[in-house]
C-alpha cells in the first residue's frame, strides 16, 4: 500500500488525509504548514538550522510547506537586514532547505513577499505615501517605473526559487503588505491606471501572477494570498474582492490561500481567545466563486478540527501554522490515530510572533525545540538514572517528559491532587482554555513514558534523600507576593489564587492590584462571569463582538459602529491598579497586550496608573493619584502584585551537605517574575537534555 492510499483509507481524518491532485503535481494530503517568519533567515549559519526546521515537518508528514516571507528585492525587505532572494548567489543556501525536506514526498514553496510600508526601514515604499499606524517610517510614493520594476522582482525572485528546487511560490497579497496595499483604497490614494477602480488597484497583484506564471512555466505551484477579510477601514468590499479572486485565478494562480486581516486590524484574528476555526466561513464563500483549490486558515489546531472544515466543504485544503510549530510529527500522529498524542498549539504567541516582532529567533513555548532542532536535542542517555521531579507544574512536567524521553526513571511528586500547577489557573480564564490540551498532553506522556506521579504527596527531605534517586529537580513554583499596605489582613482582600484555585465568592465591586499578566486574567474572568457574556465558542457571537460583519454589507466587512454588536458589560464594577506611571498593560504580550486591554474596555473596567496604595479598611481602598487621594468603594480587593520563589524544599536540601545526589532547580521556584511558562518550560528541556 502507497503512502497515499494509507492517507486516504485513514478512518478518523479522511478528508484531511485525502491527496490532492494539482494536475501537474499531486499533494499527498490537504495540510499546509503556513508562512511563519523565524528569525533563522537572518542568522549567521541559519539556513542549516531552517533546513533541519522544515526537514522535521517534513518527516512528519506534512503536505505542502510555505517558508516564511522572502523579499523579492531590497526595498522590499521587512527589516534593513531582512532576507531577500534576489540574485544568482542567493540559490545555494535556498537549496539546504529544498533538499532536506524533498526527502519526503512533502512541497515546499517560498513565500514572496514585499513589505511596502510595513518595511521597518527609511527605504520603504507603496502605492502612496501614507504612513502605517504600526510603524515610525513613513514610505514614498511609487514611481510607474518602480511599480514595473516591482513586478519584473517578483518573477525573477520566482525563477530563482524554481532553480533553487522549491515545488512553487505563495505570492503574499494579503496581512496589509504592498500587494494588499495597492488593492484597497485605505492606501491607495493614486489617480493613474494603478489607483481608483478595483481594477486598477489590483493591477500589481494580477500583472505579479502572470508575470511568475510566464517566468516560470506550467508546472509550478503558484499560491496567491489573497486578504479576504481587511478588517480594517478603507478595506475592500465583498464584491472587489471576488472580482479579483477571479482575476487571479484566470492569471494562472494553482491555488488561492485566505488572508485575514491587516496587522493594523483592531480584531483579534490568531490568538487563543479567537475561537477555533473563527474565519473559514469566508473561504467558504469564496468556493462559491472560483473553480481552483481554496486554502483556509487561522485558529485551526487539531486535526479533529481540520477534518470538520474540510468535511463541511468550506476549503480544500487546510493551513496551519504555530500547530507545526507545536509538534512537528503533528500529520504523522493524525495518520496513526494518535492525535491525543499532539502537542496543540495554545495560541500565546509570546514565543513565534512575539520573538520576531522583537527581531528575536522564533520557538513555541510547548515545543522549546521548535527552531533549535539542531542544538536542542534529547539523544539516548548514556546512563539511565533515577530522578525525582518535585512539583508538577510546566516546569516540572516538561522537564519530566524529556528526561523519561532520553531514557531516565522519573518520578513526579506534587501536593496538589492534579498535574498543571498554574496552568490549571490559567484554563479558566475565558480565552484561554487551550491550557486544558497543554494538560491533556502532558498526561498522555505520563502514560506513555510510564512516569510515576505522586498527587496529593509533599515531598520531604528526608524522603528525596533516602529514596536512592540519582537527580532530585525542584519545580516547585511560586507563592503570591505579600504587600506591606495597611490593612492587608483585612476580610474584603483575597488573593489570585482565592479567585482562580479555590473559587471564593466575589462582589460585585472590585478592585484589583497589580495589572501584569496576573492581573488581566483575574480580571477578564470577574468581567466575564456572568451569564450574558458571548461565550468563547460561539463564533458568530465572538464575531459580533469585535465587529465583524459576517453578511460583508460593509467594506473591510466591519460592522458599522453606530449599528454594531451590543455585548453587555460586565455586571461588576472592576478597578485594575498599577503603581507604574506606564500605560495599564504596557508589559503583556507584543502581539496581544491590546487584546486584553481591548477585551477590558469592552467590559467597562477602569485602569488607573500611577497608583499608591494608603489602605484596606471597611470603607474599601484608599489610594492616591496625582498627590489626590480617593476611597474606592469594593467588596474585595484582589491581589496579584508579583510572586515570590518557593524554594524552602531546595534550600533545606541544598543545606544537606550529606547528600550525594545531583540537585536542580528550575522554573517559577528559581526565578519569580511574571508567570512565565515559556522560561520554565525552556529550562526544563535544557536541564533534561543534559542531565
Amino acid at each position: 500500500m502507497t503512502n497515499n492510499d494509507t492517507q486516504s483509507n485513514n478512518s478518523a481524518f479522511p478528508n484531511l488525509l485525502a491527496p490532492l491532485d494539482l494536475g501537474f503535481t499531486t499533494l499527498i494530503n490537504r495540510t499546509l504548514m503556513g508562512s511563519m517568519h523565524t528569525g533563522l533567515e537572518e542568522e549567521k549559519g541559519g539556513f542549516d538550522k531552517l533546513a533541519a526546521f522544515y526537514e522535521a515537518r517534513a518527516k512528519g508528514g506534512v503536505g505542502l510547506i510555505v517558508t516564511g516571507g522572502i523579499s523579492p528585492n531590497a526595498r522590499g525587505r521587512l527589516t534593513p537586514l531582512g532576507c531577500e532572494l534576489s540574485k544568482f548567489w542567493h540559490v545555494n543556501k535556498h537549496k539546504k532547505i529544498t533538499r532536506a525536506v524533498h526527502q519526503y514526498p512533502t512541497k515546499i514553496c517560498l513565500q514572496l513577499l514585499h513589505a511596502g510600508r510595513y518595511s521597518y526601514h527609511p527605504f520603504s515604499f507603496a502605492p502612496s505615501k501614507v504612513k502605517s499606524p504600526i510603524n515610525p517610517f513613513t514610505p514614498s510614493a511609487m514611481s510607474v517605473r518602480q511599480i514595473k520594476g516591482t513586478i519584473k522582482d517578483f518573477a525573477h525572485s520566482a525563477s530563482l526559487a524554481q532553480k533553487a528546487g522549491y515545488d512553487g511560490v505563495e505570492i503574499m497579497g494579503s496581512e496589509g503588505y504592498l500587494i494588499n496595499q495597492f488593492s484597497c483604497i485605505r492606501v491607495n490614494k493614486r489617480t493613474d491606471e494603478w489607483g481608483g477602480s478595483v481594477e486598477n488597484r489590483m493591477r500589481l497583484a494580477i500583472s505579479i501572477v502572470k508575470a511568475v506564471r510566464a517566468k516560470v512555466g506550467e508546472k509550478f505551484i503558484i499560491i496567491f494570498r489573497q486578504s479576504m477579510l481587511d478588517l480594517v477601514e478603507g478595506g475592500n468590499s465583498w464584491e472587489d474582492v471576488v472580482t479579483m479572486a477571479k482575476a487571479v485565478e484566470a492569471a494562472g494562480a494553482t491555488l488561492i490561500n485566505t488572508g485575514i486581516g491587516w496587522h493594523e486590524a483592531r480584531v483579534p484574528t490568531i490568538s487563543t481567545s479567537v475561537p477555533r476555526a473563527a474565519f473559514t466561513w469566508i473561504t467558504e464563500k469564496m468556493k462559491q466563486e472560483v473553480s481552483i483549490p481554496l486554502v483556509t486558515t487561522n485558529r485551526i489546531n487539531t486535526p479533529e478540527v481540520a477534518e470538520e472544515v474540510l468535511s463541511k466543504g468550506h476549503a480544500d485544503v487546510v493551513s496551519m501554522a504555530r500547530p507545526f510549530l507545536a509538534d512537528a510529527e503533528f500529520v504523522k500522529k493524525s495518520l496513526e490515530n494518535k492525535s491525543d498524542e499532539i502537542n496543540t498549539c495554545i495560541g500565546c504567541n509570546q514565543a513565534c510572533l512575539d520573538h520576531v516582532f522583537q527581531q528575536k529567533r522564533a520557538s513555541c513555548l510547548v515545543n522549546p525545540t521548535a527552531c533549535y532542532e539542531t542544538e536542542l536535542t534529547f539523544d539516548k542517555a548514556k546512563k539511565n538514572k533515577r530522578i525525582a521531579v518535585v512539583g508538577a507544574g510546566p516546569a516540572g512536567l516538561a522537564f519530566s517528559v524529556y528526561a523519561a524521553q532520553r531514557g531516565h526513571k522519573v518520578e513526579i511528586f506534587d501536593r496538589a491532587n492534579e498535574i498543571g500547577g498554574q496552568f490549571n489557573f490559567a484554563k479558566q480564564v475565558p480565552g484561554k482554555e487551550e491550557f486544558y490540551e497543554t494538560i491533556r498532553y502532558f498526561n498522555k506522556q505520563i502514560s506513555l513514558y510510564d512516569i510515576k506521579v505522586h498527587l496529593s504527596t509533599e515531598a520531604t527531605a528526608d524522603d528525596l534523600t533516602k529514596n536512592g534517586f540519582d537527580e532530585i529537580v525542584i519545580a516547585t513554583g511560586i507563592l503570591p507576593r505579600k504587600l506591606d499596605i495597611e490593612g492587608i489582613e483585612h476580610e474584603k482582600v483575597k488573593s489570585y489564587l482565592d479567585v482562580l484555585r479555590d473559587k471564593q465568592p466575589i462582589g460585585k465591586n472590585v478592585a484589583i492590584i497589580g495589572a501584569g499578566g496576573i492581573g488581566f486574567d483575574v480580571a477578564v474572568f470577574l468581567a466575564e462571569e456572568h451569564e450574558k457574556s458571548p461565550l468563547v465558542n460561539d463564533k458568530a457571537q465572538w464575531l459580533k463582538n469585535w465587529g465583524v460583519d459576517q453578511n460583508y454589507q460593509n467594506k473591510g466587512a466591519l460592522l458599522d459602529k453606530s449599528t454594531g454588536a451590543n455585548i453587555e458589560r460586565t455586571p461588576r464594577n472592576i478597578h485594575l491598579l498599577q503603581r507604574k506611571l506606564s500605560k495599564v498593560g504596557a508589559g503583556l504580550g507584543k502581539t496581544t497586550g491590546w487584546i486584553h486591554r481591548a477585551t477590558l474596555q469592552k467590559n467597562g473596567v477602569k485602569m488607573l496608573a500611577g497608583v499608591s496604595y494608603k489602605k484596606i479598611d471597611d470603607l474599601g481602598l484608599t489610594i492616591e493619584i496625582d498627590g489626590k487621594e480617593q476611597v474606592l468603594d469594593v467588596d474585595h480587593v484582589i491581589i496579584c502584585a508579583g510572586q515570590e520563589s518557593q524554594r524552602g524544599l531546595y534550600q533545606q536540601l541544598e543545606s544537606n551537605k550529606g547528600t550525594e545526589q545531583g540537585l536542580h532547580l528550575i522554573g517559577g521556584a528559581k526565578v519569580a517574575a511574571e508567570l512565565d511558562a515559556k522560561r520554565a518550560i525552556r529550562q526544563a528541556a535544557e536541564l533534561a537534555a543534559i542531565i
